[in-house]
Order: structure tokens, then sequence, then C-alpha cells
């Protein structure tokens, strides 16, 4: 099945927005176009010429419909609506990787209440936040209650004490002003909620400055009591500031946006700051199930973040790691909606570029331990081990996976390593790295032979010793994978087969292939790569244990290239040998800090003879 181009000329120039579905009619993919003529026209070329998730989704469509509109504006906000009615498989699709909880303030009550609320937005409601706990929204909230003592009860318990004619405890403790019982006038009440609500929108100087001159007229007035319960509100809102960190300037409302991503997914993660402080944070992960550039990804984020009305409206600022596909329509729909001019751009340099930084650096960590958990839950690992048994054709769950890769730097220390995976969990213990010896020059085929080779042929030695000869302890190599992988495609595929065949193990260790652009899986007697879902636990430990390999062996590789370099350098001076030469790199701060010390600096150095000094210095200093 595959939808059939229309006829071109009846697809229109103008801008829109277009829908793939599929044999049952139901909406597969929407997507938005400047020009559907000649964006659709992208879609039916060549199937091999498009990226592999984009050719799924046009082989899977049945049919394309498409809505003209006047302008990108309007095919973005169509673009946003269609995704939100009919979710469509082949979109991108961004789940809150938590429930934050925000502080709302219930406006359209006659008695307004503040209180934590979490999930559905609802209107007449007033949202401030969202907190990364709940503990943090409390204990802010416990704060202001004695300064704006507004009801935090829900509406029974209100209408309770009222027929009971008593306040609660909360009243009796002043966090509360006891509007169930008429203890404060409605315009008295409704200035402490005016003043919270100022008070959490970032207005706090006007709040400040009214507390201080209440405080100074009681006083001035010989209201000594009212004076002081004025000091302990005014107190009460000064630790509730400080909690909240400055960031920018007094009049500042933006929003940052870091991103952390790889091929499958994005963690994001949104600081939001009013009048100069950090008043909330969000984070969300993305399943990228269509193409997406690093614009593409920020477009998304946008979309999500702004296309429905967000509870702390729409700043005049947006800070982002990266420009968006298509800026100028963002930043006109962005107007739109909140009727005036909003920028979207880069920092580049001062304290909004290290905000970002910040920004990011959270949401690298969050991915991290988005990766950790799903890494170690045990159901997630078994339906891993299974789908791969599935996908693969392999005679068992590949409870032992290995996992090889190469580094070099222009053909200069080649290295291998290897990394092992049981039970779904990295072990340790079982990595191995190679120095890749009989290789000259840059041939990555012939050095993973050389490494498959050598590790393989370890395994069918102690294989055959006999029993008698084994030690107490397993070799190095005593144990065959259940599924041996190389980073790369058919090429490095075609060299594991080679040498599992010349060591007679084809039929007892199942090979495959990793190809990191698209993330296709090669296994043998197939010429067409394996295509395992998107987002699926088989395709993340695939992912995750050739990652660990390209990690393992570039740290291999770097530490013996800083050797050689250390060698090379001081290599033949009198009196300095590996001990002493590793010991003076590192106490000088490199090999380049050597070269560049003085005598009195080599001199200073009480373990190293006078003698050896001299030589050092008389190496990289020989015109003296």
């Amino acid at each position: 099945m595959s939808v059939q181009r229309p006829p071109a000329g009846s697809i229109p120039t103008s801008p829109g927005s277009y829908q793939f579905k599929d044999d049952l009619g139901r909406v597969i993919y929407v997507g938005k176009a400047s020009n559907l003529r000649q964006r659709l026209s992208n879609y039916f070329q060549d199937p091999a010429q498009l990226h592999p998730r984009t050719a799924a989704m046009v082989q899977t469509a049945q049919s394309v419909e498409w809505i003209e509109v006047r302008n990108e504006v309007e095919a973005l906000i169509l673009e946003h609506s269609l995704i939100k009615q009919h979710h469509p498989r082949f979109n991108v699709r961004l789940r809150d990787d938590k429930s934050y909880p925000f502080l709302a303030v219930t406006v359209d009550e006659d008695y307004p209440r503040a209180v934590v609320m979490r999930g559905t937005k609802r209107k007449g409601t007033r949202y401030f936040g969202p907190y990364p706990h709940a503990w943090a929204i409390r204990e802010t909230l416990d704060l202001l209650l004695r300064t704006f003592p507004v009801r935090t009860c829900s509406q029974g318990k209100f209408n309770q004490h009222k027929r009971l004619g008593r306040p609660c405890l909360l009243f009796h403790i002043e966090k509360c002003s006891g509007p169930c019982v008429g203890e404060v006038q409605p315009e008295v009440y409704a200035d402490h909620v005016a003043q919270l609500i100022s008070f959490l929108d970032g207005d706090t100087d006007a709040v400040v400055q009214s507390l201080q001159d209440e405080m100074a007229a009681a006083s001035a007035a010989l209201e000594f009591e009212k004076a002081a319960r004025l000091r302990d509100r005014l107190g009460g809102v000064q630790r509730a500031i400080e909690k909240q960190q400055m960031v920018g300037e007094r009049d500042e409302d933006l929003d940052i946006i870091g991103i952390a991503d790889d091929e499958l997914e994005a963690a994001v993660q949104v600081f939001f700051v009013r009048k100069g402080r950090v008043v909330g944070r969000k984070g969300f992960i993305m399943d990228k199930v269509e193409e997406l550039s690093a614009g593409g990804v920020v477009d998304r984020v946008l979309e999500e973040m702004y296309g429905d009305q967000p509870p702390l409206g729409i700043p005049s600022q947006v800070l982002v790691p990266v420009v968006p596909e298509d800026a100028e329509t963002y930043a006109e729909w962005l107007r739109h909606l909140k009727g005036s001019i909003v920028q979207i751009r880069v920092p580049q340099r001062g304290d909004k570029r290290e905000l970002q930084e910040t920004v990011t650096i959270n949401a690298r960590e969050e991915f991290v331990r988005h990766r950790m958990r799903r890494a170690t839950d045990h159901n997630s690992r078994s339906r891993a081990l299974s789908e791969l048994q599935d996908a693969l054709g392999l005679p068992e769950a590949p409870l032992r996976i290995e996992c090889y890769d190469m580094a070099h730097l222009q053909g200069t220390d080649y290295v291998g390593s290897m990394v092992v995976m049981e039970d779904g969990l990295p072990n340790k213990r079982e990595y191995r790295r190679f120095k890749v010896k009989d290789v000259p020059g840059n041939d990555d085929y012939a050095a993973m032979r050389e490494v498959l080779t050598r590790r393989l042929s370890a395994y069918v030695a102690e294989r055959d010793q006999p029993v008698a000869e084994r030690g107490e302890r397993p070799g190095k190599f005593a144990y065959p994978p259940q599924l041996l992988l190389v980073d790369g495609g058919k090429g490095q595929l075609g060299v594991a087969i080679e040498v599992v065949n010349e060591l007679g193990l084809a039929d007892e260790i199942p090979v495959a292939s990793l190809a990191k652009r698209y993330e296709e899986v090669y296994v043998p007697g197939q010429s067409a790569p394996i295509l395992l879902a998107r987002g699926s636990e088989a395709l993340f430990m695939l992912q995750r244990i050739r990652d660990e390999a390209h990690r393992f062996a570039n740290t291999f590789h770097r530490e013996l290239r800083g050797k050689r370099m250390v060698s090379s350098s001081l290599e033949g001076i009198a009196g300095l040998g590996d001990v002493r030469a590793k010991r003076l790199v590192k106490e000088m701060g490199g090999v380049n800090a050597v070269k560049k010390a003085s005598m009195e600096d080599l001199a200073v150095l009480s373990w190293l003879p006078e003698a050896v000094a001299l030589a050092i210095y008389q190496r990289f200093h020989p015109e003296t």
C-alpha cells in the first residue's frame, strides 16, 4: 500500500495544511506549507531518497488531502489544531516528563481561594508556576498567607463553616481572614487577593512599598499592634522574595528553552521568568517520530508551549538554543497570540547566554535521568530482549550482547572497544579494549577484522581447551555473545560475518550491525535493513549499547594519544624515565607547560634531581 500522487495541477500553490490518511481514513500525518504543491511534491520521489521515517509514512498512507489558508501563520494555527484533534502517529509526540503542580487562584469565585493544582487548566482561574515540587509551592504559600490571608479551603468546607457560624483553625493562626463568617469586608478581601496575584506575577516592589507605607502610617498614628502585624507580613513577603531567583532586569518577561536530544528523543526544559525572577519551570520528553532538524525541534516545542493558552501568558522574549526553521512565521504567530511583538532569539553573550546554558544543562541532566529510568526498569529490559529476539530472528533472547566500535585519528592510535550488556544492563567488568597492531593507515574494516578475530579466537581456544587444563576461574573471553553487534552498516556486518564463518561460529553466534544515521539494523541474508519501531525498547537498548561502545573506544583512544604525546616529547632525556615523566607532566599541568618551564620552575620540584632538571631545560631551550 502506498499513497498515489495527485495530479500536479490539482495541488494549489497557496499556503495550507496537508493530511496523509491510511486505508481506514485515519489521519497519520499533518504538515504545513507555504506552497502546498512544492511541499507535497517532495513526498513523491524515489523512496530511497527519502528519510526512512518519511518513507515509512508515505508507504503507510493511502491518500492525501489539503486545506488552503491565506498565509503561513494561519497554516501553522491550522496544523496545530489538527494535530491536537487527530494525534497522528507519524507526528512528533511531546509528553510531560512529570505532572508539574501550579499555584492557582480561583478568581471567578466570590471569595477566591489559593490552592495547589495539577492537570487540566480551567477557565476562571489564574495559574502561577509550574513549580518543580509541590512542597515548594506550599512553602511559598505558607509564607504568603500571613501577609495575604486568603482562604485555601475547599468550597464544601467553606459552606460548612458558614453554616456553623464559626471559622476554622486557619483563621485563629492568622492564615485566613475568615470570609466564611464575615470577619473581613469583601473589598478588603478583594484587596488581599489582588496583592497576592500582583506578588505572584512578579510585581514584588509595589507590594513591599505598600506594606512599608502602611506600617509607617500605623506607627505614626501610634497603632503599634497594627504596625507589628504589618511588620510580620512584610517579613513573610521578603522571605518569599528571597526564594525567587533574580536572573534579569525587573521589567523583563521571558521564557528560556533548553534542549538535549539524540536521534530518537529529546528532553526539553523551560524556565519562566517574570519581572526578572524565575517563577516556574517545566519539562517534557519528545518522541522524534518524524524527521527533524535542530530548528524543527524548536518549532515543535514552541507549538507545544504556546498553541494552547499558556497559564503564565506569552512573554516578550523567548530564548532558544537554535533559530527555528521558520523564525519569521513563528514570531508573527506569537505576535498574533500576544497582541504585541515577541522576540525569538538565540542569546550570544552575557547573562542571557549563561542563563540559556543553565537551562540546557538542566535538559541534559533530565535526559540522562530519563534514559537511566528506562534502562533500569526490569519490565522494559524484558520487553527489549523479547522484541530483539523476534525482530532479528534470534534462536533465543540475547541475554549477553557484545558491541564493537573503532576509534583512531587519521590512522594513528587505532583502538577497538568491546562492551557487554547482560540481561539488559551494562557489565563493565566484562568490557575489553584492544590496541590494533596489524593495520597500517586508515582502514576500519581491517581494524574491525583484527579485533573480532582476536576476541573470537580466544573464545574458541578456551572453549576447546580440555576440562582438566582449565583453571577455577573462567578466562577473559570464556563466554560467547548471544548477539554480536558492530557499529556501522553493511560493510562492518560483512566483516563480522567473514570472521564468524572462518572460525566456524556462524551457527553459534548471531551477528548484526547498527547504522547510526538512520538507526537501521542489518542482519545476514537480508539486503534491506530492519527498521525497529520508533520508541521501542529494542531500539533503545541497541542504541544505548552502541553509544557506550563509542564512548569506551574514544576514551581509550584519547588515553593512548595522550601517553604517546608525553613519551614522544620527553623521550631520550637522561634520567627521565616513565614514572618521573608522568609525575612531571601532572604537576606542571601538561607537556606544553613542561616545554615552556624556566630553570627556576623545574628547580622548585624537590623530587627532581638538578641534573635531570637541567637536561629537561636544555632539551626545549637548546639556544642556552
